[in-house]
């Protein structure tokens, strides 16, 4: 009799573990928050809202399930800020000031504790990047060029040492969940030999991974218009309404670069004057430069033309970052560049800086 029993609880057992799915819990108890609580992704290059949930004094739970861990982003109805963390099927609680969202305490996920333990590293190389930087405007400000330039190269260092950390690790930890989301942080400039050689070096078990899935999509269209490829044509209005075919400019000139920026872009804005110090030096010689910008809105754009003593071409769609053009050529950050020669054919990608007049004056003797 005794035995059945064992055999019946056994049974039980077995028959409601086989029931009970993997599935994650996430608990939010957050201080000065009202309003809704959402779970977003970042698809297809729009923010998706996955979930939602009222709070009712700060707290609310989110539950569902997830194939694998999934980067996901919190965001209040109040606030602005997305809030990034790992979601996996546990317990997991989300604890904080709504008015602080960017430095919520994650508990429960293994992931999320791995992503902590790199981010503290990359945040103590960021602030002194940042502080550096503040120095050496300061610097500049006073009218002390030596020492702002001094400050900016530590600048500058610091945040590559802070970049060489994050693809260290990713090439490190391949089979961690963390590697795709951060390669989706570090891949802005790479050609796609490069990033196709980090996605390359990851587990297969990340092959379904949408950052990864993304990124692959990325390198194939990257290839289109790789450094020896055709650059592919497209056609956009001048502020005057007036369309502009991108192979009727290049086939005037000897080298054209096309420019993508936009006027609040700051780092575009900063290397405005050296683009046109080196229009200026070599557009006798048949240098000339296509500009595209992401802006939507045309006034601003019009007057940082004008600020910035733009004199070549400039068209847009004013779709900001929807810019046909822009799709064409995978760009996702900007200032962003491509030279082309005469017949069309792509020389070069990403040319700032002395880099941009070394390769032109090298070209053009």
């Amino acid at each position: 009799m005794m035995m059945k029993n064992l055999l019946l609880i056994a049974l039980v057992f077995g028959i409601t573990a086989c029931s009970t799915k993997p599935s994650y819990e996430v608990k939010l108890k957050l201080t000065s928050a009202e309003g809704k609580a959402y779970l977003s992704q970042r698809k297809s290059g729009d923010w998706v809202k996955l979930d939602s949930v009222n709070l009712v004094n700060g707290e609310a739970v989110f539950k569902g399930v997830v194939k694998n861990p999934e980067i996901y982003y919190l965001v209040l109805s109040s606030k602005k800020d997305r809030f990034p963390f790992f979601i996996e099927n546990s317990m997991i609680s989300v604890s904080g000031s709504a008015d602080s969202i960017m430095n919520l305490k994650v508990v429960g996920s293994k992931v999320q504790d791995e992503l902590q333990a790199l981010q503290d590293k990359i945040d103590v190389i960021d602030k002194q990047g940042n502080n550096l930087y503040e120095l050496s405007k300061e610097a500049a400000k006073n009218g002390n060029k030596s020492k702002a330039d001094s400050l900016m190269t530590l600048s500058d260092e610091a945040f590559m040492k802070e970049e060489n950390l994050q693809k260290d690790y990713i090439k490190a930890n391949p089979t961690s969940y963390i590697s795709p989301y951060i390669l989706g942080q570090v891949y802005y400039e790479m050609e796609a030999d490069v990033l196709n050689g980090f996605l390359s070096g990851l587990d297969s078990k990340l092959d379904s991974v949408p950052t990864v899935l993304s990124l692959k999509d990325r390198v194939a269209k990257l290839k289109l218009v790789a450094i020896g490829q055709t650059a592919l044509d497209f056609t956009l209005n001048d502020a005057s309404g007036n369309p502009i075919k991108l192979s009727d400019v290049y086939s005037k000139n000897e080298y054209t670069l096309i420019d993508f920026w936009a006027s609040w872009c700051g780092p575009c804005r900063r290397e405005n004057p050296n683009v046109v110090s080196v229009f200026n030096s070599y557009k006798a010689k048949g240098f000339g430069v296509f500009g595209v910008s992401l802006d939507s809105d045309k006034a601003k754009w019009e007057k940082a033309v004008a600020d910035d003593k733009l004199a070549w071409p400039q068209v847009s769609d004013l779709k900001g970052w929807k810019n046909e053009a822009a799709a064409i050529y995978s760009v996702n950050s900007i200032p962003s560049n491509l030279l082309i020669d005469k017949t069309g054919k792509i020389v070069g990608r990403n040319l700032r800086e002395e880099k941009l007049r070394e390769t032109i004056s090298g070209l053009l003797k």
